[in-house]
């Protein structure tokens, strides 16, 4: 394949892995981590905003095009299937041809990742057949306080709103996807080394370490603000409608805006996956 005035080549035998999960829940470090086995390669030193495959293609448009964090799920386009026009030889071609010249193609792994994947596991399906997909899930209280930052003008409400609709995609979407691995972030933090194991287990690689520092105690951060909006003047309200209107669809993948501490995660998408953390 070339790429510019060099010629990249991707083997068909390469074993290509695609990590999807919204914006703030995790999917950079776990990339990284998957990447430091001695037989992968991901992304790095690539110029683009963390290192995202979405950025250094031009198949389909990342998810800036769609308002960016917080917002593109909420757009029909940013969802994709094997039913898109964009599904073609061609596309697949130019695809690892771009990808191929930030990857060490003499690894046996070749780890692409970008937040919006997350909605576009058909159509990876349909252009990569046997790639492994990993989507991390993260608390959405966590990941929506996480996200807020980068969304001027976006309430909390309405991020909740994305995270849920964006995680109904993706559970619609699973069943017609046959290699799927879904890791809740919560799981992937208390056992990172766990989380290797399982994903070098569906690849049929050796085991490796995640060997990259991972720190615990994140949400709890998110939860104590979300605990004093929860009780503010001004927040209290619109804290109270969100819990009473998205509730019972958050609990649908194993969370909670009650009960911080539930993680039901592998429970609830067990039935949807091909392996669950």
């Amino acid at each position: 394949m070339r790429f510019g005035r060099s010629t990249v080549t991707v083997s068909p035998d390469s074993k290509l892995v695609f990590v999807g999960g919204l914006h703030r829940s995790g999917t950079t470090l776990l990339a990284r981590c998957l990447a430091r086995h001695p037989d992968a390669s991901g992304f790095e030193n690539t110029g683009v905003i963390e290192d995202e495959g979405q950025f250094l293609q031009s198949v389909y448009p990342a998810a800036r095009e769609f308002g960016g964090p917080g917002r593109f799920g909420m757009h029909p386009e940013s969802h994709l299937t094997e039913d898109s026009p964009l599904v073609s030889d061609a596309s697949r071609v130019s695809m690892l041809e771009s990808w191929g010249a930030h990857w060490d193609t003499g690894k046996s792994v070749l780890i692409e990742k970008s937040p919006p994947n997350i909605l576009k596991t058909r159509f990876i399906r349909a252009l990569f057949p046997g790639a492994l997909q990993v989507v991390q899930v993260r608390h959405p209280i966590a990941a929506c306080l996480a996200t807020i930052k980068w969304t001027r003008g976006t309430s909390l409400t309405r991020l909740l709103e994305h995270w849920v609709r964006c995680h109904q995609i993706l559970r619609d979407d699973a069943s017609r996807v046959d290699r799927l691995v879904v890791l809740s972030y919560e799981s992937f933090i208390a056992d990172a080394d766990g989380a290797m194991r399982l994903i070098d287990g569906q690849l049929g690689i050796p085991p490796h370490r995640a060997g990259l520092d991972v720190r615990t105690g994140i949400n709890e951060k998110y939860f104590g603000d979300w605990e004093r909006r929860a009780k503010g003047l001004l927040s209290r309200w619109s804290i109270r409608r969100s819990m009473a209107a998205l509730e019972p669809a958050v609990r649908e993948f194993g969370y909670s805006l009650h009960d911080l501490e539930m993680n039901g995660v592998g429970e609830r998408w067990r039935d949807y996956a091909s392996a669950v953390l």
